[in-house]
Formats: C-alpha cells, structure tokens, sequence
C-alpha cells in the first residue's frame, strides 16, 4: 500500500512568454528608414505617410524622419464615422542620426572603471569595490600607494 495519499493535479503554473508590444519609438522622436514605430496585433494604429503596415500589424518606417501621431475621423466600412489614430513620419532634409544614452549597467560599468593611483575614471578595472563607489585598497600591500 502507498504510504502518502495522491497529489492531485493543478491547472495553474503556465503563463505564455509576453511578445512586447507596443510603442517603440514615440511622438517627435528621429527614425531611420525601416525602424520598428509600433508592434501591434490588429490595427490599433494606422500607417499615415511615409509608414508602411507588415504582416504582423507592425507599422515601420519607409523613410528617414520625425514620427508624429494624429486622431483623424474616417468613415467605416458600413458608413459610420469612427475616430482613427494615425502614425505617420515626417522626412528630415538632413540625414538621421540616433544617439543612444547609457542608461542602467552600461552607465554602472563605466563608474566600476577607476583608477588604483588617482581614483578617477579610467581604464583600469577594480575587482576590489565597496558599495560607497570608492575602491577599495588594501594600503599595506600597495606600498606606492602610501601617502
């Protein structure tokens, strides 16, 4: 005979991946030609000018620009006048270019770079760090570091 009653089974502990919809570049932000503007299931956004819808209902970037939103009244297909939102790129004569800021670990990894002698940034990595920001150096063994 068994020793421990059966466990019964559970419907719950499944959860599907998320896909990370939404919008990836926003209002009067620069785009390059065949940048993703907005992923999307079904036409929650229109492409306006200049934007082109994949078949996936992502909307992307036909030409170099300024991404601009707009809510225009259209007429649906049964005649009935709906409210529609628009995305479309205004083209820029000069050509794009998108600087990326360093945000979280890449702006972290460049603060760990200091230097052991003058305790500025530098090229120098320390494995030895306190959470205060400042290396931490054991004197005693470094004697060309005594003052």
């Amino acid at each position: 005979m068994a020793h421990r009653k059966a466990g019964g089974s559970t419907s719950y502990g499944r959860d599907s991946i998320s896909k990370r919809l939404g919008v990836k570049i926003f209002g009067d932000q620069k785009v390059k030609k065949g940048n993703i503007i907005i992923r999307q299931r079904g036409t929650k956004w229109h492409p306006g000018k200049n934007v082109k819808r994949s078949e996936d209902d992502t909307l992307f970037a036909l030409e170099d620009g300024v991404v601009e939103f707009k809510t225009k009244k259209v007429k649906n297909f049964t005649g009935k006048l709906v409210s529609r939102r628009y995305v479309s790129v205004i083209p820029s004569e000069k050509p794009v270019v998108i600087k990326f800021k360093k945000t979280g670990a890449k702006k972290a990894g460049l603060k760990l770079r200091v230097n052991l002698k003058t305790r500025k940034p530098g090229k120098k990595k320390s494995s030895r760090r306190r959470p205060g920001g400042r290396v931490n150096v054991n004197r005693k063994t470094r004697s060309h570091l005594k003052k």
